[in-house]
């Protein structure tokens, strides 16, 4: 098998993974999975908002999890772990399954949008995006974007920081997608300037003080010099005499 072959395929089962563990634990909040593999197995971590749910009694629902990740996925020694989201405003998989179980209520998409929108702005996000696509008003599918703060679409801040979900909701008319774009409150910019404090106005008196104590030493050692060596020649005079 290629390199490209094997990530492709990692990438495939990361992303059924995800769709499996939404559809599972839809009640329970959930927010996003992380992968890793390590020398023991795999790694799992959930985050939900109800990690209770997750968990079951006396972990029933975790250990019944893990036995279903091997056996579907082929995932060698699952180990799971449930973190719960501090702030689900800012988590784009809460927020596009809240646009969507409004639009299965029958809420205008406008206004999930925007209500959608302002609960993530409210919660410090730097910027974020909303787009609600399909069958919104009549027979031709179109979209409707909602968008608000500072989100660049390229560059390595991307990347490293932005937070990003899809769904699809089963209407009446057809299929309705959701797509979220988040920028959260921590991001780090090229192009911010950090501007450094200067140090106390004591701690720089001080270093002026000791520069001029030790300039003041040298100068009388260097003024005694010569006076001590003509001292030293009228006593070696004396005793010649």
């Amino acid at each position: 098998m290629s390199v490209v072959k094997h990530f492709i395929d990692e990438a495939v089962k990361k992303t059924k993974i995800d769709e499996f563990l939404r559809n599972e634990f839809e009640n329970a909040g959930y927010g996003g999975v992380d992968i890793t593999k390590t020398p023991l197995g795999t790694h799992i971590v959930v985050y939900t908002m109800r990690p209770g749910m997750v968990i079951g009694r006396g972990g029933e629902t975790i250990k019944h999890l893990a036995e279903q990740l091997e056996q579907k996925f082929q995932l060698p020694n699952p180990q799971i772990s449930v973190a719960e989201i501090e702030i689900p405003e800012l988590n784009a998989y809460v927020i596009a399954a809240r646009v969507a179980s409004a639009l299965k209520r029958g809420v205008h998409f406008r206004r999930a949008g925007f209500w959608a929108l302002n609960r993530v702005m409210e919660a410090g996000a730097l910027g974020a995006e909303i787009i609600i696509s399909g069958k919104l008003r009549t027979d031709r599918a179109r979209y409707e974007k909602f968008h608000a703060g500072y989100l660049p679409k390229s560059g390595d801040p991307v990347t490293k920081y932005l937070r990003k979900a899809e769904l699809h909701v089963q209407l009446k008319p057809g299929i309705t997608g959701v797509k979220v774009r988040i920028m959260p409150p921590d991001a780090k910019f090229p192009d911010q300037i950090q501007i450094l404090e200067e140090a106390p106005k004591e701690e720089t008196a001080e270093v002026i003080e000791t520069a001029e104590t030790t300039k003041v030493t040298e100068e009388t050692e260097t003024a005694e010099t010569p006076e001590t060596t003509e001292e030293k020649v009228e006593e070696t005079k004396e005793t010649e005499k």
